[in-house]
């Protein structure tokens, strides 16, 4: 693993994630805690080929939506606040400030509007922020006909701590947790991409 050329300020946090990678996420959800824990260790492991310990610590929001935002615009601004609040509370503390967001988004085709539910994850550090999404599920089309956007979240029975309206769509095949490993691995990519190599010869699937 290598990095490059990097301003004198940002030389402690290189050599700290040496010996492993501190996070700080927004909010208390088990499933989103795990689910950053494995994108965090699939990027390290699967990307750099480096064993990493990774210490995942929760930290209380003002903001928890009791339902899922109804555009990726509003899930966008929610993460953006939350990821803000750490870093101006707890500054250098962590190596990374994160917040990760389910949200539904309508897609109109051809007049018809289909609602997809999906994962977005914001990563903040001293070298940048990046964002990365999980794939998306469509809502059954039967079960939000007829709705307006604000009711669609109380559509399908699904719940936070039950992994999420993902794991109630797909019976259990996806959930919150790997879209929200799937979501942050992405946002890791974007951050380090240039910054950090990957195993010499190593094929990424």
């Amino acid at each position: 693993m290598t990095a490059g050329d990097h301003t004198p300020d940002l030389r402690d946090f290189w050599h700290r994630l040496q010996t492993g990678v501190s996070v700080a996420v927004a909010g208390p959800s088990p499933e989103k805690l795990l689910g950053i824990r494995d994108g965090v260790l699939r990027y390290f492991r699967d990307h750099l080929g480096r064993s990493v310990s990774v210490a995942v610590v929760p930290h209380p929001s003002a903001e928890e939506p009791a339902a899922l935002p109804v555009s990726n615009e509003e899930a966008f601004a929610l993460a953006e606040r939350q990821v803000g609040e750490l870093s101006r509370r707890l500054g250098d503390q962590y190596h990374f400030c994160i917040a990760s967001e389910g949200t539904l988004d309508a897609v109109e085709v051809a007049g018809t509007a289909h609602w997809f539910v999906h994962n977005w994850t914001v990563v903040r550090s001293p070298v940048g922020e990046a964002w990365g999404g999980s794939g998306s599920v469509e809502l059954p089309p039967r079960l939000v006909s007829g709705l307006a956007g604000e009711q669609i979240p109380f559509a399908v029975p699904g719940t936070r701590r039950g992994g999420g309206m993902m794991r109630s769509i797909t019976g259990g095949v996806e959930d919150r947790r790997r879209a929200t490993a799937l979501a942050t691995t992405s946002a890791f990519a974007t951050l380090f991409y240039g910054m950090l190599e990957g195993r010499p010869g190593h094929r990424r699937s």
